[in-house]
């Protein structure tokens, strides 16, 4: 049986990618830097955008972004993902973008449901994510439960908190398995939505956070559900590091990013909060967003993977975010770059 450095657990999801205009966001009720569940009306956004002329098709999924981001530093066969999809077409683009990648899954396959997919839609420097999960809703814990070998010869796992949405007894057997076992724990935000309806799995899930990564926006909407009366993130981060904890033998570090501003880093027990600046880059530079902040999670667990410190695990963060924003859609560029090189 072959060991992990890192599992990653939420729903994969094929993204179909397109050019924009603020008519087209509104014609859905969506925010040009945001990302939601589909509902019924959402529905006829995904053939609207197949039918732009500049529509791309890529493997999604925030945590199997990062899994690819991991994998992209750790080498071939070093990380693996679990989440469900249909058998069908978009299933095997995303295996294949995997494998490119040298990324090992472990896919529930649905009988009755087509892989989830994302509409993206792109305006400037923005992007707006639809999601409807189809059969990425449809993880159960017994498919894990039959993986458990894998389970157990990872040594930490990641898991996204989009998947709060499908199946937190999932998410709580790797959280119940890390503390038990001392590994590390890392969890995402993901999205201000999870915070803001998904309050009670999140704090059932949260003492057993060893990481926990978001952006200002997530982290703000955090704030909001809980009554902090606050939005200065170095509180907020702070008050997330803190939080009652499971395992002691571990302090939580709480990671707050903010776009092209610095990182805020907060760990438990600890006075001062942590600034740290991103890799420089200029505004054109960047050819795509989306998944710069999956690519962030990648570097940074790809450093906890190897027992790096945590001020280089911020900057591997930091570091795979820049190559990913340089790429269109939540890739890394080839030939591969090696982190320290340049």
């Amino acid at each position: 049986m072959s060991s992990f450095e890192l599992l990653c657990l939420e729903n994969p999801l094929l993204d179909i990618q397109a050019q924009g205009d603020d008519a087209l966001l509104q014609q859905y009720g969506l925010k040009a830097n945001d990302a939601i569940l589909a509902e019924e009306k959402h529905m006829g956004i995904y053939p609207e955008l197949l039918n732009n002329r500049d529509a791309k098709l890529l493997a999604g999924g925030a945590a199997q972004n990062t899994a690819r981001g991991a994998s992209y530093i750790l080498g071939e066969n070093k990380v693996v993902f679990f989440g469900c999809v249909g058998k069908d077409k978009n299933a095997d683009i995303l295996q294949a973008a995997n494998k490119e990648a040298g990324l090992q899954v472990r896919y529930r396959y649905d009988e009755e449901h087509p892989t989830g997919k994302c509409g993206v839609v792109i305006t400037g420097h923005n992007r707006s994510m639809c999601t409807d999960l189809a059969a990425a809703n449809h993880y159960k814990l017994e498919h894990l439960k039959e993986n458990w070998d894998v389970v157990q010869n990872s040594k930490a796992y990641f898991v996204g908190g989009f998947h709060l949405t499908v199946c937190v007894p999932a998410v709580m057997a790797l959280a119940e398995e890390a503390a038990k076992e001392n590994k590390v724990f890392a969890f995402s935000l993901s999205a201000p939505f999870i915070p803001q309806f998904f309050k009670d799995p999140i704090d059932q899930t949260a003492p057993y956070w060893d990481y926990v990564v978001g952006n200002e926006s997530e982290a703000a909407a955090y704030a909001d559900s809980h009554d902090l009366n606050t939005h200065d993130i170095p509180t907020i981060a702070k008050h997330l590091a803190n939080l009652p904890k499971t395992n002691s033998k571990r302090k939580r570090t709480a990671i707050v990013t903010q776009g092209t501003d610095p990182t805020i880093v907060a760990v438990q027990g600890e006075d001062d909060v942590r600034s740290f600046p991103v890799h420089a880059m200029g505004e054109n530079e960047i050819t795509d967003t989306t998944g710069a902040g999956d690519a962030f999670a990648g570097g940074f667990m790809a450093g906890v993977a190897k027992g790096e410190t945590l001020d280089k695990c911020i900057d591997m963060g930091s570091w795979l975010a820049a190559l990913s924003l340089r790429e269109l859609g939540p890739a890394y560029p080839y030939p591969k770059k090696t982190y320290g090189s340049s």
